[in-house]
């Protein structure tokens, strides 16, 4: 009798699992699974960072970096403070929060003729008026990887994944959400 229960009780279980309904909502799900701690892929660099550029979107901020080849590598994590590649000097930011963006390419060739020539190194990206960003800032290129500071107005959960771009170039994409 009892193992007749137990099994009862476990195709009662297992079919509410099946057929939960799902809430409807008429705003955009905002809801992630995206986290805040940090996230790395390397490998060796063979193409160059030819351009840096950010977007908004209804529930996060875009950040967008424009690679000539496959992506080999990033590492992006929230830091107390983003330095500078070689020099280790302080890179001031906007915002309650930093996120350090490394991308295994750097910003010039083989011959150190650069690749990305950004106008103002503290401005990279126009970010006014945006929810989440609060600065884009150069960080350097050294040894084979360039990095940007991120500010952000609060340490809130991103995400970081790569896209295939025209030519056989490619992109490394951080977006930053605008509330847990």
């Amino acid at each position: 009798m009892r193992r007749l229960i137990l099994l009862l009780f476990s195709l009662v279980t297992f079919a509410g699992l099946w057929i939960a309904p799902s809430p409807a909502s008429a705003a955009p799900d905002c809801a992630s699974t995206w986290g805040s701690l940090p996230e790395t892929s390397r490998a060796r660099p063979v193409a160059t960072l030819t351009g840096v550029r950010a977007g908004r979107h209804d529930c996060f901020d875009r950040l967008v970096f424009d690679i000539t080849g496959p992506v080999t590598g990033y590492h992006v994590g929230y830091v107390e403070q983003v330095v500078m590649d070689g020099s280790g000097a302080l890179v001031p930011l906007r915002g309650a929060a930093a996120l350090q963006v490394s991308v295994n390419a750097p910003a010039h060739d083989d011959a150190y003729n650069p690749t990305y020539h950004p106008g103002d190194r503290t401005e990279l990206a126009d970010v006014r008026d945006y929810r989440t960003f609060r600065q884009v800032a150069w960080a350097g290129s050294f040894e084979g990887q360039t990095t940007v500071g991120l500010g952000v107005r609060a340490r809130l959960p991103f995400q970081v994944y790569t896209l295939d771009g025209p030519g056989g170039g490619s992109r490394v994409v951080v977006d930053v959400a605008h509330s847990w």
